[in-house]
């Protein structure tokens, strides 16, 4: 198999998963994905990030926190989000969340059962292992860019290693908790977190697979 043939087998074997085994990865396995992740290009080679990988009782007292801290209404954002978008933006986004939850046979008028789907957002799918992805002041709008590359390194490198991951925004919903649970420094604002480890291929939501568009919907070529 040449590069091009196993760049492409990691790139397409790479989506979020939503449902995984307790089985934690070696830690010899995960030094060896976060080495790699960190050939990450950004601007002026700054590597504006900083991540806390949390396993073991550190991720099991966020499992047990953060969910009653959403359900109490108490929220802490760094970077502002509404989830609103428009024209085929908003399409994309629909057409996502009815392709995830036919894969479980929920329904649309189910909120009960959809709610309980989004909750899953906050004990991390059941994952052994969770990245917090923080962006250190006084970075901004280019450096965030910077962080989005080094996540989907990150991801490609837990593909590679046989890990499964799912990029979740919802994890940056209660920054404070986060960081008073691990000791990070406030100057260090929470983006997104990345729940990840073994992927548990036996449950429904592991069959959902979202469409892309075309290229030429996203893509012009100039010559």
């Amino acid at each position: 198999m040449n590069d091009v043939d196993v760049f492409s087998r990691v790139v397409n074997q790479r989506r979020s998963v939503r449902a995984f085994l307790a089985k934690p990865a070696p830690a010899d396995i995960i030094q060896s994905v976060f080495t790699a992740a960190q050939r990450a290009p950004s601007n002026c080679n700054t590597q504006p990030w900083h991540v806390a990988v949390a396993s073991g009782q550190s991720v099991e007292n966020l499992r047990s926190k953060i969910p009653a801290a959403f359900s109490a209404g108490e929220w802490t954002m760094d970077f502002p989000y509404d989830g609103k978008y428009e024209g085929v933006y908003k399409e994309r986004q629909y057409q996502a969340a009815a392709d995830l939850y036919a894969a479980m046979g929920i329904s649309r008028e189910d909120k009960i059962a959809r709610n309980e789907q989004f909750m899953k957002n906050y004990t991390f799918f059941g994952a052994p292992h969770v990245a917090f992805l923080f962006l250190p002041e006084p970075f901004g709008l280019r450096e965030a860019a910077d962080l989005g590359m080094y996540a989907q390194t990150l991801m490609l490198s837990l593909s590679a290693h046989g890990l499964a991951s799912c990029p979740q925004t919802a994890l940056s919903f209660n920054c404070d908790l986060v960081r008073q649970q691990l000791n990070i420094d406030p100057a260090n604002k929470l983006l997104f977190g990345l729940s990840f480890g073994y992927e548990d291929q036996d449950k429904s939501v592991n069959h959902c697979r979202t469409s892309r568009a075309d290229l030429s919907e996203t893509v012009t070529f100039y010559t």
